[in-house]
């Protein structure tokens, strides 16, 4: 049985194929989280007005983003923004804007709630003493709710990382990828090959994502007490 599956991972380059497809991965989820979490502050924010219009549009961004699934997002830009726009994007650009796109939208609503969640006597407290509204967001409310969306933040970030496995349907080699094609190389000789190479992608992607859950779930613990 042995001789018949898990060999495969380790012929010629196939660990070392598999690895830098997981590099790709984690490559676009890295930047994409990086992005989407500036991006999400600063749309979290915009999203406490209390202008009618600017609530809106945000609304509707929030929503649009949350109601088309993220593999459509991924088809909608790679197949039909490049071409109406004749440009050309690799794969992973356009993987890494969707998932930006995703990211700012999620963190930007996880960002709202963190901030209305606030007190509202804390701002008053703070126009009372004579700060300015930025100076209410630095010094009061920001250190605040960073403390109070960083468990969301880290979940989002997991799904992010998960949601890479996407990308291969637009044409990116990352992981998933690297492992369909080991299997259709070597499906002949090692008919148990599927097996063994998606269970190491699950491996993988457990290594990752199993750790940044216990993370969140320690501060979550570690802030309510």
């Amino acid at each position: 049985m042995l001789d018949m599956g898990i060999n495969i991972l380790f012929q010629g380059k196939n660990l070392e194929r598999m690895l830098n497809g997981l590099l790709v991965s984690f490559r676009i989820a890295f930047i994409a989280i990086i992005i989407s979490s500036i991006l999400g502050i600063i749309f979290g924010i915009i999203m406490t007005s209390k202008k009618t219009w600017v609530k809106v549009l945000c609304r509707i961004y929030l929503e649009t983003v949350r109601i088309i699934p993220v593999l459509v997002w991924l088809f909608i830009f790679y197949f039909g923004v490049t071409k109406a726009l004749k440009i050309h994007l690799d794969g992973e650009i356009v993987s890494i804007i969707v998932f930006t796109l995703w990211g700012t939208a999620e963190m930007g609503d996880i960002v709202r709630g963190s901030v209305t969640s606030l007190p509202k006597h804390q701002r008053e407290s703070g126009k009372a003493i004579g700060l300015t509204e930025n100076q209410i967001y630095y010094y009061i409310i920001i250190p605040q709710a960073v403390r109070r969306m960083l468990p969301g933040a880290i979940n989002l970030a997991t799904r992010m990382i998960k949601t890479t496995s996407l990308v291969v349907l637009i044409g990116v080699v990352e992981v998933l990828k690297v492992g369909q094609q080991i299997i259709e190389s070597g499906i002949l000789k090692n008919p148990t090959a599927p097996f063994y190479i998606y269970s190491f992608i699950f491996v993988l992607y457990f290594i990752i994502c199993y750790p940044i859950s216990l993370l969140s779930k320690w501060l979550e613990k570690k802030w309510e007490s």
